[in-house]
């Protein structure tokens, strides 16, 4: 089966085409950072023009490189949600039109859910059952998959998620957007010991997570301090290092009470080089394999929705015309992806 997906859930258009024999044929994704940069975040009205322009040039841009026509495509994926709700709707509506024109079966993909499959894609993929570490912009959850559709959280973050942490540290650090990624990048200068963080939630059991007072901790390291390069690294290199440490610490207890041998790490944090470092380490401790995504797919893009999309319509999971987008959407809740 071969489907295309389409993924427009935040400030990245994306679309790809998936073949369940072949692999991935092809993907391209168009980031709208440089737009969103003046205002220091997402502005949902832009992002949704946005989409509606990118959707259509990026459509015929990744047929063309798939070697495809609309004849060979079998299915067509998209992201209905969880997200912006004006972007999302962009998407669904390009979809579901795309999918009446050329008469094809179309289905919304939770996008939780491709991020929990997108270890799929690359050569040496995981087998089900496994135990995944989501982690995002948006989401932090430690996810017992069964298989597919079939999820069981676990523990999830009660305030911030570590991606949103992330992002609002750097914004106290002046760091331009998007901050994670800006942060991770100064804390390999960061000098070990200067500062020191709580580790949220690690002096309790269970497998919930919280952030948010991480973000104040650097609030406080910050007070009276002549801010120059290297404190910023510095407390970037702190406060990184706690946030990779709680992350590392509720991996290991979820591996311990679930038994599984497998832990999936994914999402846009899950490119982090000292989280991977460190999970790996837990690993090889622990005789658990590790798998991770390839950078480009930890992050949103078209690969993941269409990949999941190909698994659903090949188990039948196929919906009604007016499957509508959701802006908040519980992962493992499947009312809204079909019978």
């Amino acid at each position: 089966m071969r489907v295309i997906g389409i993924e427009s859930s935040c400030d990245e258009t994306a679309v790809a085409v998936f073949d369940s024999e072949l692999g991935l044929l092809a993907h391209r994704l168009h980031s709208q950072v440089a737009m969103h940069q003046a205002y220091g975040g997402v502005v949902p009205e832009l992002a949704s023009r946005d989409h509606v322009r990118r959707l259509l040039p990026l459509v015929r841009q990744v047929l063309a490189d798939a070697a495809s026509d609309r004849d060979s495509i079998e299915g067509i994926a998209y992201t209905a949600g969880p997200g912006l709700i004006g972007a999302l709707l962009v998407g669904a509506g390009f979809a579901r039109s795309l999918a009446y024109a050329w008469g094809r079966p179309a289905v919304g993909i939770h996008h939780l859910e491709g991020h929990l499959l997108a270890p799929l894609l690359e050569p040496n993929p995981p087998a089900f059952p496994f135990l995944a570490l989501l982690v995002s912009g948006g989401h932090t959850q430690l996810v017992d998959v069964a298989g597919l559709g079939r999820y069981r959280i676990l523990g999830e973050s009660l305030d911030d998620a570590a991606g949103e942490a992330f992002d609002k540290t750097a914004k106290l650090l002046g760091l331009p957007y998007p901050g994670g990624a800006a942060l991770a990048r100064i804390a390999q200068s960061g000098r070990r010991g200067q500062f020191t963080f709580p580790r949220p939630m690690l002096d309790r059991p269970g497998l919930e997570f919280s952030f948010s007072g991480l973000k104040t901790a650097a609030l406080v390291a910050l007070r009276g301090r002549a801010l120059d390069d290297q404190v910023r690294a510095d407390i970037a290199f702190a406060f990184q290092e706690a946030v990779v440490a709680t992350l590392v610490e509720k991996s290991r207890r979820a591996l311990q009470l679930t038994g599984h041998r497998r832990l999936v790490v994914a999402g846009g944090v899950g490119a982090n080089l000292a989280l991977r470092e460190q999970l790996r380490a837990l690993g090889s401790g622990s005789g658990a394999e590790l798998y991770f995504p390839r950078p480009e797919f930890c992050t949103d893009n078209g690969a993941m929705i269409a990949l999941a999309g190909c698994l659903r319509l090949q188990a039948g999971w196929v919906q009604a015309p007016a499957a509508p987008a959701r802006a908040i959407w519980e992962l493992g809740d499947d009312a809204n992806q079909g019978d």
